[in-house]
């Protein structure tokens, strides 16, 4: 099935699709749709989220739906409050032309008189979260004796919250012959139970998840000692000045104390987790989808129901216990075509954690150095220089005050303004890193030296970055194809504007300089050499002139004269980061 014209659907709901510009199904949508239209029979659908399960089981549902009939025909039951609302609001979409179709969504968090009102007038379709439905059956405010079909949407989530004597008694309550319709992202031992106890015969339908080869998402990581979470953390937030993400922690507690913190700190977050009330929820979902926040602490069963398509970052406070759950996560950046990161804050041992979701998710995680305060603060000259750049003012504004700050800055040299101008934007963040420590677990370990396998390594220079269009990624490709090394042999990738930087072992460097050098990346001759390595007690990454100056803010420049300034090609230096590309503004 190539488009959504060849199923078998109703017309209004065909007219429907065509007026919101739905014209391919996605692979879920391809197996199951046609079958449930043809034999609305029990069903195991295993999808991740971002798959298009909603209107996989929401267009069948719709087309069997009979709107003459005013009883609950339908019950879709879902996770969270937020998924809730989001269903009702797709199937909504689905059945505009629908005429007499009624749908209407009950959660917790909310007053339930209003949401008695809506049951009673007479909705063919519900849409619930577990508890809410039991608190309107006890009270005898709904009526489910005429169902037909029910959807357990992220079967897997429900159970994992603590649903599942909720969603037993519910499907107790309801007829014998009904059609159960069963979605989750994995195929746990208590899905397979509910299923065994549940349904019939069921036929099992499984597509990989969508973000599992979303090649458009960065995946980095950072080793850092438990004890330095929280303060790696911060500094990938603040190498970040132009993130718009989400931060996942495992536990509500993480979520809160972390997010209370960096609010202290004076950064644009909020907490987002289950123990919120739903005015409080909808409230933070509003400031984030304005972008008054630059990011959101949540946990995954709050973070579920999130359709944001501009989602630049996603950070891992911790790493997830079920692997599978990091494709939810990373699946929340790189949407609607986009590029986006994917950051992991690890421990020393969890690297094998890593190895794990490489093989799930069938792509290469880059090893990537916490950055230091000297990366910090150049990350932040240049992100406030280019808003300047960007920046238009009103014509009223220049009219109206020009004669007074040409009066004010008369007698200031222009470079003395542009160094007052930068000072007073990044003061903080130089004082802040002034005599910052190095994060990175296992930092005694310098470039050059012997590594874990007993080899030596060399940094090299190249003279392609960002304004080449590169990444660490095409970097890597460049680097492989271009001589047939294999790609473990390259590390610590660092790509900035104008240059790259990379490590491979010493006995190769002089191969690989060999055969790259006067190579051409697009239209630009490639120049390799061997990167000056930082004095011993200095900078690790060695990357081309640049060693860590000693003292206060001297580090960033000392008289401030010295920002921006290229140094041997690169702009200034600092620690070799695998990835340096940071910020999406």
């Amino acid at each position: 099935m190539n488009s959504f014209s060849s199923f078998s659907l109703r017309e209004e709901i065909l007219q429907a699709l065509t007026d919101l510009g739905f014209e391919t199904p996605t692979p879920i949508q391809q197996k199951v749709i046609p079958y449930l239209l043809s034999e609305p029979k029990d069903i195991i659908g295993l999808a991740q989220t971002g798959t298009g399960k909603t209107a996989a089981y929401g267009l069948p549902l719709l087309h069997h739906t009979d709107t003459s009939v005013k009883t609950v025909q339908c019950l879709v039951l879902s996770p969270t409050r937020e998924l809730c609302m989001q269903i009702q609001t797709e199937m909504q979409k689905y059945g505009d032309q629908m005429r007499g179709l009624r749908i209407a969504a009950v959660y917790g968090g909310v007053p339930i008189t209003g949401q008695i009102r809506d049951v009673r007038a007479n909705p063919q379709v519900i849409v619930a979260t577990p508890g809410r439905l039991i608190d309107l059956l006890e009270r005898k405010a709904i009526s489910l004796e005429n169902l037909q079909y029910v959807v357990l949407d992220e079967a897997d989530e429900m159970l994992n919250m603590g649903f599942r004597e909720d969603i037993e008694l519910i499907l107790k309550n309801t007829p014998a012959e009904k059609r159960t319709w069963l979605f989750s992202a994995t195929m746990s031992n208590d899905v397979r139970s509910i299923a065994k106890r549940f349904m019939k015969d069921w036929q099992e339908f499984a597509v990989a998840a969508a973000n599992v080869t979303n090649e458009n998402i960065d995946h980095q990581y950072f080793v850092a000692n438990h004890h330095n979470r929280f303060e790696t953390l911060r500094r990938l937030l603040d190498f970040a000045p132009g993130i718009y993400g989400i931060i996942f922690t495992r536990t509500k507690q993480d979520c809160q104390e972390v997010s209370e913190k960096l609010m202290k700190m004076g950064y644009h977050v909020s907490p987002l987790h289950g123990d919120m009330d739903q005015k409080m929820r909808s409230k933070v979902m509003e400031r984030f989808k304005s972008k008054q926040l630059q990011a959101i602490v949540a946990t995954d069963v709050a973070a579920r129901g999130i359709d944001v398509n501009d989602i630049t970052h996603v950070i891992n406070y911790e790493l997830p216990d079920d692997p599978e759950v990091y494709t939810h996560r990373s699946g929340r950046t790189a949407r609607a075509g986009k590029s986006g990161i994917c950051m992991s804050i690890v421990s020393p041992k969890q690297i094998s954690n890593i190895r794990q979701i490489e093989r799930l998710v069938k792509q290469k995680f880059h090893k990537t150095d916490i950055p230091d305060g000297a990366e910090v603060v150049r990350k932040r000259l240049f992100f406030y220089m280019q808003q300047i750049a960007d920046a238009e003012p009103k014509d009223e504004f220049a009219k109206l005050y020009f004669d007074s700050m040409h009066e004010q800055f008369a007698n200031v040299d222009k470079d003395e303004l542009i160094r007052k101008l930068i000072w007073l934007q990044l003061k903080d963040t130089i004082d802040a890193y002034s005599d910052s420590e190095d994060l990175n677990a296992g930092f005694e370990r310098k470039s050059g030296a012997a590594g874990a396998s007993g080899s030596r390594y060399t940094r090299l220079f190249i003279n392609i970055g960002e304004k080449d269009g590169l990444n660490a990624q095409r970097l890597l490709q460049f680097i492989t194809e271009s001589t047939d090394v294999e790609p473990n042999m390259v590390d610590r990738i660092t790509v900035r504007d104008l240059s790259s930087f990379f490590n491979v072992p010493t006995e190769a460097a002089e191969y690989i300089k060999e055969h790259l050098s006067n190579k051409k990346y697009k239209t630009r001759k490639v120049r390799l050499e061997e990167a000056e390595q930082s004095r011993p007690g200095g900078d690790r990454g060695g990357d081309r002139g640049y060693s860590k100056p000693q003292g206060g803010g001297a580090r960033f420049g000392g008289d401030n004269r010295s920002f921006g300034k290229k140094s041997g090609g690169s702009y200034g230096g600092g620690r070799g980061r695998d990835r340096d590309r940071g910020d999406r503004s």
